[in-house]
């Protein structure tokens, strides 16, 4: 015999369905900005947030944050608070569900709008996954806005003026640091933007 759920729970169950549903479709449409999301790997998550060295207290960014796997793993994993940032609004209801389910709504937010819009100077970290064009357009606006030894962990895509420290060949990440009381030797920036075969 089976058990009648409750209307509620039906109606709940058919709406992350559909929500769902409409993610995955969307995954190939362009977004406000013209980029279509490209969901992070597990393994590359991982590796994005060893990367960026983050400490106990620290408040990480995520720009782009899409389904939200980066600000959840960060705030399971490290115990830290962690902020998305994301235009689409199915993403942003779609993730705004999976927070509240896993129960991280004390430890994650995410806000609804443009990331050229936000305030970016409680950061201690940032993650991006954009485009180059993007990266171009922001660049100054971390610079401006980030404290000094932020860090800025980029995916696939550089910036040119930031000071690069490190990076990793296998998966194409960049990190970069917002040293603003040293001046970094650019031909060593261009030397390891360069070692893997040129700029992209």
């Amino acid at each position: 015999m089976m058990v009648n759920m409750p209307k509620v729970l039906v109606w709940f169950a058919v709406s992350v369905f559909i929500l769902g549903l409409l993610i995955i479709i969307s995954i190939g449409w362009p977004s406000g900005k013209g980029a279509p999301w490209r969901p992070t790997p597990r393994k590359k998550v991982q590796k994005m947030l060893a990367m960026a060295d983050i400490k106990p207290g620290e408040v990480i960014y995520d720009l782009g944050c899409g389904d939200g796997r980066i600000v959840i793993m960060a705030a399971r994993r490290y115990n830290i608070k962690a902020v998305g940032i994301e235009i689409d609004f199915l993403r942003y209801i779609w993730c705004k569900i999976i927070i509240a389910l896993l129960g991280l709504r004390k430890k994650v937010r995410v806000i609804y709008g443009d990331l050229f819009d936000q305030n970016l100077s409680e950061a201690d970290v940032v993650i991006c996954y954009l485009t180059q064009s993007t990266n171009n357009r922001l660049e100054q606006k971390l610079i401006e806005e980030l404290k000094p030894g932020a860090r800025i962990v980029s995916n696939t895509f550089y910036f040119h003026e930031l000071p690069m420290v490190t990076k990793d060949n296998l998966y194409s990440i960049y990190v970069y640091h917002t040293w603003k009381e040293r001046k970094e030797n650019p031909e060593n920036q261009e030397a390891l933007i360069n070692e893997e075969g040129g700029k992209k």
